[in-house]
């Protein structure tokens, strides 16, 4: 039976369509309508945030938030998914990388602080809570306030994360969500900002309706970048079921991790912080091995992916880096393995047992080989 790396959440049909039906009888489809407003709430209630904008995708949530924030220049992370760093680029943002911590995969405090010694011209900082682990926040904040840097974190993948039982949302001067149909939470497509402050709350609900100020006056020019209603409808079904779903995934994702831990490499995870089990990734650093592990996955019916590759600042040779040896080692060698909400246990098993068989035949043939 095949195991597939994703499968994103499907929502109860009637409970879909009562919502939907709502939508029908309003004939208000989109432009901050009712279920935009009780979507908004009941994330605001769920996550523990404030000034949540409901947003049309992730990548305009890290456009939006920047502009809102005045950020035209920012230093960010090499490893990310590509649109952590293309996002900033569309929008014409001078980018540069600054390399990450080995062990926790995110943006690196020290690395950054001697960047931006050497060069202190950036607006902002761009980090992201890579697999849903997150930064350190609070070095990347003495960093900040030390150079007088706003910052934004990518938390694509931190949906419901906490620290201390505190929102990870909460900390930088925005959080941006993913709510693309692969994430843990989805609206198909769509996404979110979390601000600090209200006032940049106010001015993005006005950039993402085209810059239209109070009394239909126009004011900075904006974008459009609204969240339907139908889509609204989405999460809303979706959200009734999130506890259960996320108290499954974590508990998936600590027992890959409790059976992988003398196998592979892992990531070492934030310790003040919980998981939503939003992804599994595993590091193999010999090409042989990792390649072997892949080849048997796949003819086991299982998928994975090397995620992230290449390096960023490999991808975008163009921009300014001052090394970034780590992010280029790990996007060489990390692999995903399969970890979803309709995933089982003896999922985990037969994984884990196809990567333990594989590793421990290539270490027999290179013993007897010697």
């Amino acid at each position: 039976m095949a195991i597939s790396l994703n499968s994103p959440l499907t929502p109860d049909l009637n409970k879909l369509t009562n919502y939907l039906s709502q939508v029908n009888e309003s004939g208000w489809y989109t432009n901050f309508g009712p279920l935009h407003q009780l979507l908004t709430e009941r994330l605001e209630e769920y996550l523990g945030v404030e000034n949540l904008l409901l947003v049309s995708n992730g990548t305009l949530a890290i456009q939006v938030a920047c502009k809102a924030l005045n950020i035209n220049s920012a230093i960010t992370t090499p490893f990310s998914f590509v649109a952590t760093t293309s996002s900033l680029l569309w929008q014409g943002i001078e980018t540069a990388f600054s390399d990450i911590d080995a062990k926790s995969y995110n943006l690196c405090p020290k690395t950054l602080d001697k960047a931006l010694m050497q060069v202190d011209h950036y607006d902002g900082i761009v980090a992201t809570h890579v697999y849903g682990n997150p930064c350190d926040v609070e070095s990347l904040a003495k960093v900040a306030h030390k150079y007088n840097k706003k910052i934004v974190y990518d938390a694509a993948h931190a949906f419901a994360v906490n620290i201390k039982n505190k929102s990870v949302l909460n900390f930088g001067d925005a959080s941006t969500l993913s709510f693309h149909a692969t994430k843990v939470f989805h609206t198909v497509e769509g996404g979110a900002i979390v601000f600090k402050h209200k006032a940049d709350y106010e001015k993005a609900k006005k950039l993402i309706n085209f810059g239209i100020q109070a009394g239909g006056k126009l004011g900075e020019p904006g974008i459009n970048a609204k969240l339907n209603e139908y889509q609204c409808a989405v999460g809303l079904t979706l959200l009734e079921q999130i506890d259960s779903v996320l108290e499954h995934r974590a508990y998936l994702f600590e027992l890959y991790r409790n059976k992988l831990k003398d196998i592979v490499e892992l990531p070492k995870w934030h310790m003040d912080a919980s998981v939503n089990g939003a992804y599994m990734p595993i590091f193999i650093g010999c090409e042989k091995q990792q390649t072997a592990v892949l080849n048997a996955l796949a003819e086991h019916k299982i998928q994975s992916r090397r995620y992230f590759t290449p390096s960023l600042d490999l991808a975008y040779p163009q921009l300014k880096s001052d090394g970034c040896n780590n992010s280029q080692k790990l996007a060489g060698g990390v692999i995903c393995l399969p970890l979803h909400g309709y995933m089982e246990a003896s999922d985990i098993n037969s994984v884990v047992n196809v990567i333990e068989m594989t590793l421990k035949q290539k270490n027999d043939e290179k013993v007897t080989t010697i």
